[in-house]
């Protein structure tokens, strides 16, 4: 049996892996929420992997508000950077391999085609300057670490572009969405499926790796694909 923290559960892609968590019989979850584990309280966390024996610790935990980032950028820095650290080091105190969702904004955005993963980083705003900071605070404590890079990502739960069109127009509202910058979505269900199927792969090739649905589109195409499949 694989025993698997699932930090930041209560987020979208937390509770993905708590929808899906029935199909993946050999793993034995624990999910945490910020409220009952804070990954800025380095003493909780210290306390709480010195009682629980795990074998991976999936970090879904994250300060992801990014125009709030450029206001308060100390708040992004102490969960994204400082928090991210911590985990780190606990996961190389207890010998866990860390799984950290990271993003595409440690890219500048002015590439024109799909990052790779060999691609130099360059965050333009404190975001992704924060979430560059975890992943690089990683680098230097771990060595069995998966940093996932994402972007876009959508489902049923919580805030994100997906539902907030589907509710204006389900309302009947307007729409008005901007056609001039492109990305790529990301279902979070799938991102949940494949990170696991990493880990009971036991898959050794650690590093950074990016995931995506694979197609490239802007916010206007993305809104024209929401209606058109939820007209079905």
């Amino acid at each position: 049996m694989i025993k698997i923290v699932v930090t930041g559960a209560n987020g979208q892609l937390g509770q993905c892996f708590k929808k899906v968590k029935d199909d993946y019989s050999d793993i034995k979850f624990t999910f945490c929420d910020s409220k009952n584990l804070d990954i800025t309280d380095k003493e909780r966390l210290r306390l709480f992997f010195n009682k629980n024996k795990f074998d991976y610790c999936i970090n879904c935990a994250a300060y992801t508000n990014v125009e709030q980032a450029e206001k308060t950028p100390d708040k992004a820095y102490l969960v994204n950077g400082q928090g991210v650290k911590n985990i780190a080091e606990e996961c190389r105190k207890h010998n866990l391999v860390l799984v950290h969702i990271s993003t595409d904004y440690v890219f500048d955005g002015e590439k024109g085609s799909p990052y790779v993963i060999l691609d130099s980083t360059n965050p333009i705003n404190e975001y992704g300057k924060s979430k560059l900071k975890g992943e690089q605070y990683i680098k230097e404590i771990l060595e069995e670490y998966f940093i996932i890079r994402t972007s876009w990502l959508y489902s049923e739960f919580g805030h994100n572009f997906y539902k907030t069109i589907l509710n204006k127009a389900k309302e009947g509202e307007n729409l008005s969405v901007i056609d001039t910058e492109t990305g790529c979505p990301t279902d979070a269900n799938k991102l949940a499926k494949y990170i696991l199927n990493i880990i009971i792969s036991d898959d050794k090739d650690f590093g950074i790796k990016h995931f995506t649905d694979g197609i490239a589109m802007t916010w206007f195409d993305f809104a024209s694909e929401i209606l058109k499949k939820s007209a079905r």
